[in-house]
């Protein structure tokens, strides 16, 4: 398995810095609602877009404030066998209320055959392409970060630079190991200036 990392070999970041992010959500704000959900999802969450795919309206609680998020990455229980595992994300009532609107969550919450109904109905590669393209009208520079990754190692250097313990951002995220989430405590420029900053202060 390769190592996760923050920069490539030549050098360049892999993550949306706070700028980036703040512009994302700003262009993904003007994006029909189906696209718009699916940025803000992906920003609010830091999930991986075949993880996005598996949500449902049973998996958003409104009142609770989270979405829960199947992890996708196989993992083995002390017999070997593979278990699924959840995780609760925490999202802003805000983005929450947005979501209901423009999918009818609360309604279909409602309806036992709605409820098991993924809430986009698209592969992939279509997430892939909506993503870059709003990110290229946020301004984000073709570059290796302009992508979906880029965005969930962003939303993990942010978490880091706000000071969510390493342990609970290794649960946002779905990490197996807290090593990998440890990775985003190397955050580099303007997120290691603010990190940097509270000890001066």
């Amino acid at each position: 398995m390769s190592e996760m990392r923050l920069h490539d070999p030549a050098g360049n970041r892999l993550y949306l810095n706070a700028e980036e992010r703040a512009a994302f959500l700003v262009a993904a704000q003007r994006q029909p609602a189906r696209n718009r959900t699916l940025c803000e999802t992906l920003h609010w969450t830091g999930c991986r877009p075949s993880e996005l795919l598996e949500i449902t309206p049973a998996r958003i609680d409104l009142s609770g404030g989270t979405i829960a998020i199947r992890s996708l990455k196989k993992r083995k229980d002390a017999s070997g066998s593979t278990k699924i595992m959840f995780r609760s994300a925490p999202v802003p009532a805000e983005f929450l209320d947005t979501l209901n609107t423009a999918h009818g969550i609360r309604e279909a919450q409602t309806s036992r055959r709605k409820t098991a109904v993924p809430i986009w109905d698209l592969s992939r590669v279509r997430i892939w392409q909506i993503v870059k393209r709003v990110m290229i009208e946020a301004g984000i520079p073709d570059a290796p970060h302009r992508s979906p990754k880029g965005l969930r190692h962003g939303f993990g250097v942010h978490a880091t630079v706000q000071g969510v313990p390493l342990h609970m951002l290794q649960r946002w995220l779905g990490h197996a190991q807290l090593s990998t989430t440890a990775i985003y405590a190397d955050a580099v420029g303007k997120e290691e200036q603010d990190i940097a900053a509270r000890m001066w202060g």
